[in-house]
């Protein structure tokens, strides 16, 4: 019998195991989440820790943390694939097979693990050369942790080398992982009493009766780290950034679109420091940023703003060229991101060049081609009246008392005028 949540007087008397839950993109905080939980896990006195992993793949560097933490843990550490539905894609691959005990439950599937390029500054465009030492670096990493494991070393060979993917069922059968469960109490039962080795050479045996699990939430922090991790928040996240700071530069002392945009650059470029971003796309976005601000200054009829356009969003689409899926940029984000931030800074434009084009209201410029009455016959110089005003006047032609006049221009209190004639 598996016993969940239970009191402290049971879990001293019992063992107990945490669990965590990966449900997500393996990035470096991930990494650093699983070797952390693993400390945790040592330090509460846990007999072992259950990942329960769903993830599409993620990061070459974050795996093989991840394999290193499980390799040398002081304690049994168990990946169970789930829930159904669940699957252990590319970095996902390793993580399982790295894991003293590796399970899966019914409906759920493992594979698919060709490497991916890292780093700022990479390339989807890499040469055959570069693409068949990182494929021959990956599958050998493979096949040693499945010789060290006893698991097939064959066929995480092939996951690597030809991306391919199967059950839980034939995983079992081809001795990829130990268990098929339906649940983590079905799973605890067969485990029990079984013989691993932690490190190299320290055998021990699992003992799951009465066990006690312990589920273990992410905290906030790491919830941050991992969202921030996603490309798409880093995609959102620069571009609410770039928007906000412009917000602010062109409107000093609005100070709130400062401060935030100053915190969600600083977030975009701790989540794209752990991607494999292309340096292009973001030089592109950027200058995509430029062009709509340099057609506020430079009136070309709309071209720099459909220049801006097409900058941002070939940036966007380059911005993580990156052959995993898990680590590209959703449609669902960039088209929507992408009309967004381009309505924004139109909306901006638009509202400065009517702002530039806008009659001013006060001082001389205010005053030309304004309206006013005659209050003196002007022959060269008379009184006008201008907006509850008395002015002095010129005009090289004379004006009645009492006409209608048009101020041509204003020098300092005096006014050159001419009459408006009445229409016939």
């Amino acid at each position: 019998m598996v016993i969940f949540n239970g009191t402290a007087w049971a879990q001293a008397e019992k063992p107990v195991f945490n669990v965590i839950t990966v449900a997500s993109v393996i990035t470096a905080p991930t990494a650093k989440y699983i070797a952390d939980s693993i400390e945790e896990a040592k330090e509460d006195g846990a007999q072992g820790l259950i990942i329960l992993l769903d993830t599409p793949g993620g990061m070459d560097t974050a795996m093989r943390d991840i394999a290193k933490s499980l390799l040398n843990a002081p304690l049994p550490v168990i990946v169970f694939v789930y829930p159904p539905g669940a699957r252990a894609a590319s970095a996902g691959v390793i993580i399982t097979t790295a894991a003293h005990v590796a399970a899966m439950a019914p409906g759920t599937n493992i594979g698919a693990a060709h490497p991916v390029a890292i780093g700022i500054g990479s390339s989807g465009g890499m040469d055959k050369t570069m693409s068949e030492k990182m494929e021959n670096d990956a599958a050998a990493y493979a096949r040693s942790i499945a010789k060290i494991k006893g698991r097939s070393e064959e066929w995480v060979e092939k996951a690597v080398r030809k991306s391919e993917s199967i059950t839980a069922e034939e995983a079992l059968k081809m001795k990829v992982i130990d268990y098929v469960a339906a649940d983590i109490a079905k799973l605890m039962i067969m485990i029990d009493g079984k013989e691993i080795v932690l490190g190299t050479d320290k055998k021990i045996k699992i003992s799951t009766k009465g066990a006690i699990v312990d589920n273990i939430e992410m905290g906030t922090r790491q919830k941050i780290l991992s969202a921030i991790s996603d490309p798409n928040i880093a995609y959102i996240l620069l571009l609410i950034g770039l928007a906000g700071l412009y917000f602010e530069f062109s409107n000093p002392g609005a100070i709130l679109p400062g401060v935030i945009g100053g915190i969600s650059l600083l977030m975009a470029f701790f989540g794209l420091a752990t991607l494999p971003v292309n340096y292009t796309g973001i030089l592109m976005i950027l200058f995509g940023i430029i062009l709509f601000i340099a057609e506020i200054k430079v009136m070309s009829h709309g071209l720099l703003a459909i220049g801006g356009v097409i900058s941002l969003a070939i940036g966007s689409l380059i911005m993580f060229e990156t052959p995993e899926p898990a680590l590209r940029l959703s449609l669902r984000v960039f088209i929507p991101a992408v009309l967004l931030i381009s309505g924004f800074f139109i909306v901006v434009i638009w509202m400065a060049v009517k702002a530039q084009m806008r009659r001013p209201y006060s001082g001389a410029e205010a005053m030309t081609e304004g309206e006013g009455q005659a209050m003196t016959d002007i022959s060269h110089e008379g009184q006008v009246l201008f907006q509850g005003e008395y002015w002095i006047a010129r005009s090289n032609v004379p004006i009645p008392k009492g006409s209608k006049v048009k101020i041509l221009k204003v020098d300092g209190l005096k006014l050159t005028v001419e009459e408006i004639k009445k229409e016939s």
